[in-house]
C-alpha cells in the first residue's frame, strides 16, 4: 500500500467558529467577510419561535417553529445551545451542525457569551471562540448612534450591555480588536487557518503514522 494512498485517507473534522462581540463591534460584518473569502464556511441556521419577517425564507434565514415544538426539541436535547430573547426562543439544531462537521465543513455561530459557553459544553474541542472588541468605547458609542434610529436612552442601554458583555472576554480562545475591518477579517482568517491544521482535527492521522512504521 503506497504512502500516497494512506495520506489520502486523512480527512479533517470541521469546527465551530464562534464570533461574539458587543453590539456595534462588527461581528456580523466580519462573519460576512469571512464567508465571502472562504467557501468552506457556512452560517449556522437557528430555529426560532418568532414570526417570519418579509423577505425571510424557511431553512435559509431560520427554521420557524411554534413554542410547543421548540420546547419538545429542548427536552430531547436537540439543540447545541438555546436562549430566550425578548420573549422569543432561539436554538441551534444539533443534527445539522454535526452533519456539517462530519463533512469537513466549518460553521460560524454569531452568539453572545452565554451561547458560547453552552456550545463549549456541547461540543468541546470542536469549538473555536473569538471575542471581537471595538477600538474604544467612544468609537463603539459613535457606531451605535450612526447605525440606529433609536432614542438616546436606548443607545445608552446598549452601551451598558456592551460594557457588561466585554467583561467576559477571558472566556474566549482569542480576542481580536476591530481597529480596521479588513485587517480584523484577515486576523480571524489566520486563526481559522491555524485551527484547521491542529492535529486533533486530522481524522486518521494516528492510524497513518502507525501504518508508516510497517513500510520502513
Amino acid at each position: 500500500m503506497s504512502s500516497k494512498f494512506l495520506i489520502e485517507k486523512i480527512r479533517r473534522r470541521g469546527l465551530l467558529l464562534v464570533l461574539s462581540s458587543p453590539s456595534g463591534a462588527g461581528k456580523t460584518t466580519i462573519a460576512r467577510g469571512l464567508r465571502n473569502r472562504d467557501k468552506n464556511l457556512i452560517m449556522s441556521i437557528s430555529a426560532t419561535t418568532r414570526k417570519k419577517r418579509p423577505g425571510e425564507e424557511e431553512g435559509k434565514d431560520y427554521f420557524f417553529t411554534d413554542q410547543l415544538s421548540f420546547d419538545e426539541m429542548v427536552e430531547k436535547n436537540e439543540f447545541l445551545e438555546f436562549a430566550t430573547v425578548f420573549g422569543e426562543s432561539y436554538g441551534s439544531p444539533r443534527v445539522l451542525v454535526e452533519k456539517s462537521l462530519n463533512q469537513s465543513q466549518d460553521v460560524i455561530f454569531d452568539v453572545d457569551w452565554q451561547g458560547s459557553q453552552q456550545l463549549k459544553k456541547s461540543v468541546g474541542d470542536d469549538l473555536v471562540s473569538i471575542f471581537i472588541l471595538p477600538p474604544s468605547l467612544k468609537e463603539l458609542e459613535r457606531r451605535l448612534f450612526l447605525r440606529a434610529q433609536d432614542p438616546e436612552e436606548t443607545v445608552r442601554a446598549r452601551m451598558a450591555n456592551a460594557v457588561a458583555e466585554m467583561q467576559h472576554w477571558s472566556e474566549y480562545d482569542y480576542v481580536v480588536t476591530n481597529h480596521n475591518l479588513e485587517k480584523c477579517i484577515a486576523e480571524v482568517q489566520a486563526i481559522l487557518t491555524a485551527e484547521r491544521l491542529k492535529k486533533c482535527r486530522c481524522l486518521g492521522l494516528g492510524a497513518l503514522m502507525k501504518s508508516l512504521k510497517t513500510l520502513s
